[in-house]
């Protein structure tokens, strides 16, 4: 796990050492209810809400939430909001 600042964004990464996400499943993974077949596999007990939820927290506080290839192999899950400027508050 990561967290840091990018620009003007913060963002909070996870990464894993699973198959990765292939591209044409990228935007797919992130609706309500939606499990890969690998996931199924090794999980049973999922019910594909986890990134769903995180993405519409993202979106909701002005954000997203990106995955992408791990060197090496597995995803990193990336949620990015925008940040605030100090004593702006």
């Amino acid at each position: 796990m990561a967290a840091g600042t990018r620009g003007s964004e913060v963002f909070l990464e996870v990464c894993d050492r699973g198959p990765g996400v292939p591209i044409k499943d990228r935007l797919r993974i992130f609706e309500r209810f939606v499990r890969l077949d690998e996931a199924r596999g090794r999980h049973p007990e999922g019910s594909g809400l986890g990134l769903a939820i995180v993405d519409q927290v993202a979106r909701t506080h002005g954000g997203r939430v990106e995955v992408e290839d791990r060197p090496g192999g597995g995803a990193i899950f990336r949620a990015v909001l925008p940040g605030v400027e100090p004593g702006s508050r």
